[in-house]
């Protein structure tokens, strides 16, 4: 079993080429359509990630054993169109697409007060597409992503090369911790800055809390961080609901400045109500709980 984050999603250059030419020649459809396949690869032969998906549906979800089979089946069809539409949308099909923005006047607050905010975000649905459908916002927001930079660069090159260029800034995770300076600027200039909170990398500092009934590990920094900061922190997350239908989530912490732990607990709270409403759209494919332990 996979049982912790290795840092490094699964994937290789021709993969991705083969999707991006069957969303330009072939359409959105047959590039669905081929996903099935895939989906049938790595759910017979990424056994460790499947059998971790089938412990957080059978025990976490408490989904019956032939309903978790299904459902992992489904979830990687469904991570499988999250990844196909991050490249559809930015090349050219952005108007097949409709969203549903919900609490999108949070974030027009948080922008109007001029001191930028912290969105903490986590690996569900398709956050970064986000972006693409910020349009509705009363005021220009300016996005900044917290990243390990830990993904293949050559998948990265060659997705660049063939969609249009995202509007965001990415802001690299250093040991030196010299990032902490760049997000201060960030929010200097009435920017977003956005964390995900969910993926805890064995020997980093970590806080840990119950989650989905059982203590499981968090990232401490994202938490220390957004509880020390005077700005407003909010919880969003962009959720598949139809073939090409998103809905936009934010909502609001109320926590204590500096208490990490309470903010955490918020979080978790937010995040459990998600995967509630969306079980199929938790893409943590690794063994989540108790892995600071192992």
């Amino acid at each position: 079993m996979l049982k912790e984050w290795r840092g490094q999603s699964r994937g290789t250059v021709l993969g991705y080429k083969i999707f991006v030419f069957c969303i330009k020649k072939l359409g959105l459809g047959v590039a669905y359509f081929v996903l099935y396949f895939v989906s049938s690869y790595f759910f017979f032969f990424a056994w460790g990630n499947t059998k971790a998906n089938y412990n957080y549906f059978r025990k976490r979800q408490q989904f019956s054993s032939l309903k978790s089979i299904i459902s992992i089946f489904r979830s990687y069809y469904v991570f499988g169109q999250t990844i196909i539409d991050k490249i559809a949308i930015p090349s050219g099909l952005r108007d097949k697409f409709s969203y549903h923005f919900d609490g999108v006047e949070l974030i027009n607050e948080t922008l109007r007060n001029k001191k930028g905010g912290i969105l903490i975000s986590a690996h569900v649905g398709n956050f970064e597409i986000a972006e693409y459908f910020f349009g509705e916002l009363e005021e220009k927001a300016a996005i900044n992503i917290l990243t390990t930079d830990s993904e293949h660069s050559d998948i990265k090159t060659y997705l660049e090369s063939v969609t249009d260029k995202p509007n965001v800034n990415l802001i690299y995770i250093q040991e030196d911790l010299s990032h902490i300076f760049e997000i201060n600027a960030a929010l200097a200039r009435n920017e977003l800055v956005c964390i995900t909170g969910d993926r805890y990398v064995k020997g980093a500092k970590y806080l840990s809390e119950i989650f989905l009934n059982e203590e499981a590990a968090f990232p401490a920094g994202p938490f220390l961080i957004s509880s020390r900061l005077r700005v407003p922190v909010l919880f969003v997350y962009v959720m598949k609901e139809t073939r090409t239908h998103y809905h936009l989530y934010t909502r609001k912490a109320e926590f204590k400045q500096r208490d990490a732990q309470a903010l955490l607990k918020e979080y978790i709270e937010s995040l459990s109500w998600i995967l509630n409403q969306y079980p199929l759209q938790w893409f943590n494919y690794f063994y989540f709980w108790n892995t600071h332990k192992k």
